[in-house]
């Protein structure tokens, strides 16, 4: 009896301990998965806030712009029919047109002017972009129906662990498990169906962006997890292995939103709202330095207009013609004196070293 007593009593220390290593497990599991939606809902706040501050700050430009853009085109198009008027009216011995085409397509090189695009080309270009269009609207069912993995169909991340397949399957199984519960027609009070119908429309939204963080949330919010008992190894087991995986997805996830806030941040518009903060934080308005910029342009767009107008009513000679309105000739220096700047500099880093 007293051996028996003896095996009992040292038996029970053992089992204790097991299952105190796996309340451990547990605990740091959990910590980390509460780290994960933290830190994810985070990066999932920035990167929309940034595209907002995207659409705003477009929204900005065309409102405060749009006249003097529209008065770059016009003055653009007004070139553009000078040259028309000059080689259509204008006799020119075959060097001489050959060096007037010249200036032309120069202004076009250089993006003072926009490039003329030839009526077919206009046409051909029309063409592929209207089935380019069809294309994308006739997507099947199908495809319509996965559009929840798209994020990760874009960004093309993978973890060693975890795969998109296994990401794409974990996020409609979470999906199923929660429309399961929260579809409206598996209650009949009325005000339990209005509940559940909010429910799923946040439910179906998640699924729809592939946000498998939002469905955990979801689930958790509204206490739907699996029930286990914390006295029982099986129980724990299961609990943590599940944890475990879903952390794994949770990771994947993370990294997508960060590549994706940070191939936002790197489109011309992302760099726009990067400066503007710049700006804003060093007291300069944006929108005015920026009206600045298109008003310079404007007065020399414009006076090169005046300068080809010139030489068609042939108020200046082709000699003076071909040495280029003044303006440019300024440009020209400044981009020279710029770059001599650039070459000194460069060269006394070299000598120092």
């Amino acid at each position: 009896m007293a051996r028996s007593a003896s095996s009992s009593s040292h038996s029970n220390p053992k089992k204790s301990l097991a299952l105190s290593s796996y309340h451990i497990r547990l605990e740091a599991l959990e910590k980390e998965h509460q780290w994960l939606l933290k830190q994810i809902k985070r990066k999932r706040t920035e990167l929309n806030n940034f595209v907002e501050q995207m659409r705003s700050l477009a929204t900005e430009i065309f409102h405060r712009c749009t006249p003097s853009f529209e008065k770059l085109v016009d003055i653009d198009r007004e070139i553009h029919t000078l040259f028309d008027e000059i080689f259509s009216t204008r006799k020119f011995g075959k060097q001489t047109k050959k060096d007037v085409e010249g200036i032309y397509h120069s202004l076009q090189l250089a993006g003072i002017i926009s490039p003329k695009i030839e009526q077919e080309d206009e046409d051909t270009e029309l063409d592929e972009l209207f089935e380019t269009n069809e294309q994308e609207n006739n997507f099947s069912q199908e495809e319509t129906d996965k559009r929840y993995q798209y994020q990760q169909t874009q960004q093309d991340i993978e973890s060693p662990i975890v795969n998109k397949n296994d990401s794409s399957r974990k996020v409609r199984q979470t999906f199923l498990r929660l429309a399961e519960i929260f579809h409206p027609d598996k209650v009949t009070d009325g005000e339990t169906q209005m509940r559940h119908t909010e429910i799923m429309k946040e439910i179906n939204k998640a699924y729809q962006e592939g946000d498998f963080a939002r469905l955990l949330e979801i689930e958790r919010q509204h206490q739907v997890g699996e029930n286990i008992n914390i006295n029982n190894e099986d129980d724990l087991t299961r609990k943590c292995t599940r944890l475990e995986q879903e952390n794994e997805f949770l990771k994947t996830q993370y990294e997508t939103l960060k590549r994706e806030l940070r191939l936002v941040k790197n489109t011309p518009e992302g760099e726009m709202v990067s400066d503007c903060r710049k700006a804003a934080r060093a007291g300069i308005d944006p929108m005015d330095q920026m009206l600045k910029q298109v008003e310079a342009q404007i007065q020399v767009i414009s006076s090169i207009r005046n300068f080809v107008q010139d030489f068609r009513e042939q108020k200046i000679t082709i000699k003076e013609f071909l040495r280029g309105p003044e303006v440019l000739r300024s440009l020209n220096r400044e981009i020279m004196e710029d770059l001599l700047e650039q070459m000194f500099d460069e060269l006394g880093v070299i000598v120092r070293f």
